[in-house]
């Protein structure tokens, strides 16, 4: 188990129908004030991280969309010590914007920029803005093509490359990014995605599962990752309903589930199943996911985090000794439950941690 505390990040709503593909009432809203005051509670409570989400065409509940960058950018100056992940879509973005923007962003925010470069799952989306569907391998390839060049251009002084989607000549980026360079982050639970990150992310973010779903996983990625002299650290999805109770948070599940829009949940259950069967091994993100595994978009149900406090803390613990590094997670109403975490489940979290180190050091 590491020796670093384990970080935790939440995901940014700044897309509307909240985390969950349900019709139970939510106080969470989309809008940049609400976003901005989670933000500011989000970091009293001992948040690392935050996590904008990139959507350009509506589906799922996800009627209003705000970018993800520019929203970056507006949480970190409501903000101090927070870091903020924006996603990047390439396709849509090239690795020039995007080198050009977060740069800058870095020196605006004192190095708190971080990025999540996503693949794309979603087929309909890219058939609505004109953007060619690539297969899964050839998403994963351009993906890798782009984080090369985004840590190329941030880090030479002369960037040349020549990939099968992106090229450069003697291309020179002034200012960089402030030091440290800004974190790359990516998800994606196929084997593709696994390979990806052993090789260029810094982060790889995975869909929720069992503490041994994610042990093999980890396992996986480390022995990869250590094959290429790169290092890389991981981060798992969960949903978190932290109550008094185990009856009580239970029961908020169950509530879920029962008003879950079926409709919805078949349609995001077939592009999901659609992209990952595309995969050479037929899986990858969601491919053995439930219709109630999907009622949360990434599988943050199986992480099983819901039940009282100290319920929740432990199965963090067991978490981190799988090997995760980030706790990667999602509310059902953001603001209060953000604050009720980092006030009754982080410093749990945290006196376990020194447990287990002065268990370490007595032998």
């Amino acid at each position: 188990m590491s020796q670093q505390p384990i970080q935790f990040a939440y995901w940014v709503p700044n897309v509307s129908g909240g985390l969950v593909i349900s019709n139970i009432p939510q106080r969470t809203s989309w809008d940049f004030d609400y976003n901005r005051k989670l933000a500011q509670i989000a970091e009293r409570a001992g948040f690392d991280y935050a996590l904008t989400q990139i959507r350009f065409t509506a589906g799922y509940g996800a009627d209003n969309q705000h970018e993800s960058v520019s929203f970056s950018q507006g949480l970190l100056g409501a903000t101090e010590k927070l870091k903020v992940i924006a996603a990047l879509l390439p396709g849509p973005w090239n690795p020039t914007l995007a080198a050009k923007q977060i740069a800058t962003i870095s020196h605006l925010s004192n190095a708190r920029i971080a990025v999540n470069i996503v693949s794309g799952w979603f087929r309909g989306e890219f058939k609505a803005i004109g953007e060619p569907w690539l297969d899964h391998e050839e998403r994963y390839l351009r993906s890798e093509e782009f984080i090369r060049c985004l840590t190329g251009i941030w880090q030479e002084e002369s960037f040349t490359f020549a990939g099968d989607f992106y090229r450069y000549r003697d291309y020179s980026l002034k200012p960089k990014p402030l030091s440290p360079r800004p974190e790359i982050f990516q998800g994606g639970s196929s084997r593709a995605a696994r390979d990806m990150a052993s090789r260029v992310s810094d982060w790889y973010f995975t869909n929720g599962n069992t503490v041994e779903g994610i042990r093999q996983q980890v396992e996986d990625i480390q022995r990869k990752a250590a094959y290429n002299q790169h290092q890389v650290k991981v981060g798992v999805n969960g949903f978190v309903i932290a109550r008094n109770s185990e009856q009580e948070a239970q029961q908020v599940l169950q509530e879920i589930l029962d008003h879950a829009n079926p409709d919805a949940v078949k349609g995001f259950q077939h592009e999901v199943k659609n992209a990952g069967s595309a995969s050479p091994e037929g899986e990858g993100n969601w491919a053995k996911s439930t219709l109630e595994d999907l009622v949360q978009y990434n599988d943050g149900f199986k992480t099983n985090l819901i039940g009282t406090p100290q319920q929740i803390a432990e199965r963090i613990i067991a978490l981190k000794e799988a090997g995760v590094s980030l706790m990667l997670l999602g509310f059902l109403h953001f603001q209060e439950e953000v604050e009720f975490f980092g006030r009754e489940v982080i410093p749990l979290v945290r006196e376990l941690e020194r447990q287990k180190e002065r268990e370490l050091a007595h032998g």
